[in-house]
């Protein structure tokens, strides 16, 4: 049974875990890298750790000192939470020799998942449909191309670890095979520290649907349903909802049968993700397997009322799920729209600066998962996610005008972010029609990512504006030029001597 967890992650997922960590009466404690010593996360746990320097490399993905980390203060588990070292092997059996439970599937699963050839071949093995592809990593450019010829172009060169669009390349014919696989590679290695690629047939204007899996220590894999992910930029997604709006009552028990079978080839345990590419013609191929917390887990939890990384601590301390298969079933609808620290109508370029002033929507059916506040410093060390607008309704029409009401209401200053790009998306004809596919955003960019924001976000921006004035020169300053209710420098300053008496116990 788990006592205190130890979250190795920073943001609104750092945040989401210690909240559930709390809900299931266990103590968690945070880490954090220099530059995120007064983030919201670092606040809200029992107690908290400094990891080092602002470089990913030198805080959150340094197995030695998160273990260490985990081990001064007393836990005897690590939840890794999404991105960073979630699909690591290496971290997931460094937790086990330092006799830690990684809240997470076995180092065993993360492997056989995370090698993409070695996953199609578990899948085929399972009877899951996969995609027509190479079976083996490519030796070189011209085995791509005889494998390229074999399945009939056009192709993708992929990346055998890793995900997230990096180290792949679309390929229209055999003119391009030498620069895809080099560029493949090349990525692949800088990314994922393997360079090992293979073919797989390119799919015409998918549909990217994903199924939630759950499996304990008692046998039981669970299914949760779909979430249709196609709304994407350069593999990136971009707005998630639930239920798909083309999946039918037999096609989720069909993608549920394959998920779950999925799973149970890998051995697979605690909270994880069967990514589909579903055909206009209705047939569905197995994509790839990630082996931790979604990011876009809210929308199932709001159509299936469970909570997900409850659900991971639960089974990782050895309980069962409280998660019974006949009562699954999907009540409502619910999208979600990932607020990045972007420029829309720049190519979505990265951005960084002070949040000045965050107005955040409220009201029924509205969920606002965060990692930053007013006065929060956005680097560029890390992904550009701030929060995650969350909107449930009876109906998909109904979360899409929430989600649009939520969308209008919302007022960040300081930076760009993504907000009027999602809130022209909201207002346009062929998402409101559930028209989707993996090619939307280049068929609907023209009108959705033009130089002007979206009606409603400029008035916004000058009410905003117009308050962080009025409170600059309302609100008292400290000797230091800082507010008064500003987080103090160190955690040891807001942690309550009984908490760093439990850290005792």
């Amino acid at each position: 049974m788990l006592k205190r967890v130890l979250v190795a992650n920073r943001g609104e997922i750092a945040l989401r875990i210690i909240r559930a960590c709390r809900d299931e009466g266990l103590t968690a404690v945070a880490v954090y890298s220099d530059v995120d010593r007064l983030a919201p996360h670092v606040r809200a746990a029992d107690a908290a750790v400094a990891i080092g320097a602002p470089p990913p490399a030198e805080s959150y993905l340094d197995i030695r000192k998160l273990v260490a980390a985990a081990q001064a203060t007393g836990c005897d588990a690590i939840h890794p939470g999404y991105g960073f070292l979630s699909e690591r092997a290496a971290f997931a059996e460094a937790c086990g020799e330092a006799g830690l439970t990684f809240v997470g599937p076995p180092a065993a699963a993360i492997r056989a998942m995370g090698d993409k050839t070695e996953a199609r071949r578990r899948m085929q093995a399972a009877g899951v449909p996969v995609v027509p592809g190479t079976a083996a990593p490519l030796r070189d450019a011209a085995d791509a191309r005889r494998e390229a010829k074999r399945i009939g172009y056009p192709v993708l060169v992929k990346a055998l670890a890793g995900g997230g669009g990096k180290g792949m390349r679309r390929v229209a014919g055999e003119a391009e095979v030498e620069s895809a696989f080099q560029a493949a590679r090349s990525e692949a290695q800088k990314a994922f520290g393997d360079g090992g690629v293979y073919v797989e047939k390119y799919l015409e204007r998918p549909r990217h649907i994903e199924i939630q899996v759950l499996a304990d220590r008692h046998g039981r894999v669970v299914a949760l349903g779909e979430r249709e992910c196609s709304i994407q930029r350069r593999h990136q997604k971009l707005i998630e909802e639930a239920p798909s709006p083309v999946v039918s009552p037999a096609l989720r028990r069909r993608l549920s049968e394959a998920a779950t079978a999925a799973a149970g080839a890998v051995g697979y345990l605690g909270a994880g993700t069967i990514e589909f590419l579903l055909t206009p013609g209705g047939q569905f191929h197995f994509l790839e397997m990630n082996t931790r917390i979604q990011v876009e887990h809210p929308v199932t939890e709001l159509v299936y009322g469970v909570d997900l990384v409850r659900e991971q601590l639960r089974i990782a301390g050895g309980k069962s799920m409280r998660i019974h298969p006949g009562l699954l079933h999907p009540r409502g609808h619910a999208i979600e729209c990932r607020i990045t620290a972007e420029d829309p109508f720049n190519d979505f370029l990265p951005a960084a600066g002070v949040l000045h002033y965050l107005g955040v929507p409220t009201g029924p059916g509205v969920r606002w998962d965060a990692g930053v506040e007013a006065g929060s410093d956005v680097t560029l060390f890390y992904d550009p996610l701030l929060a995650k607008l969350i909107a449930w309704g009876e109906s998909r029409d109904m979360a899409i005008e929430r989600m649009r009401r939520a969308l209008c209401e919302l007022v960040i200053v300081g930076l760009p972010t993504s907000q009027p790009f999602h809130l022209r998306v909201m207002d346009d004809p062929e998402f409101r029609k559930g028209e989707l596919d993996t090619t939307y955003l280049e068929r609907a960019g023209s009108r959705l990512l033009a130089a002007a924001p979206a009606p409603g976000i400029e008035r916004a921006i000058a009410v905003a504006a117009a308050m962080l004035a009025d409170q600059q020169r309302t609100v008292p300053k400290s000797v230091d030029g800082r507010s008064p209710a500003r987080p103090p420098a160190r955690p040891s300053d807001w942690e309550s001597a009984a908490r760093r008496e439990a850290l005792r116990d």
